[in-house]
């Protein structure tokens, strides 16, 4: 989706819409815990989601210099 310059509503509703499809557990399957890590900078670097103790997938953020969020990998 492109969101016109100046439009941070509907940037922001279209990352929420973007990373609520990709953090989805795969069928049959339930989210019950989040673990997280950080990077030194204190910016998140991956959250594990689990159903118990089954790890279900990982997403890992890279962040650009200037501190914004470059892109979310799912594994």
């Amino acid at each position: 989706m492109s969101v016109p310059y100046g439009r941070y509503e509907e940037a922001y509703k279209a990352i929420h819409s973007a990373l609520s499809n990709i953090s989805a557990p795969p069928p049959g399957k339930k989210v019950t815990k989040l673990e997280f890590s950080w990077n030194v900078d204190g910016s998140v670097h991956t959250i594990k989601f689990y159903e118990g103790t089954e790890l279900l997938f990982t997403l890992t953020f890279d962040w650009n210099v200037d501190g914004t969020l470059k892109n979310v990998v799912r594994s």
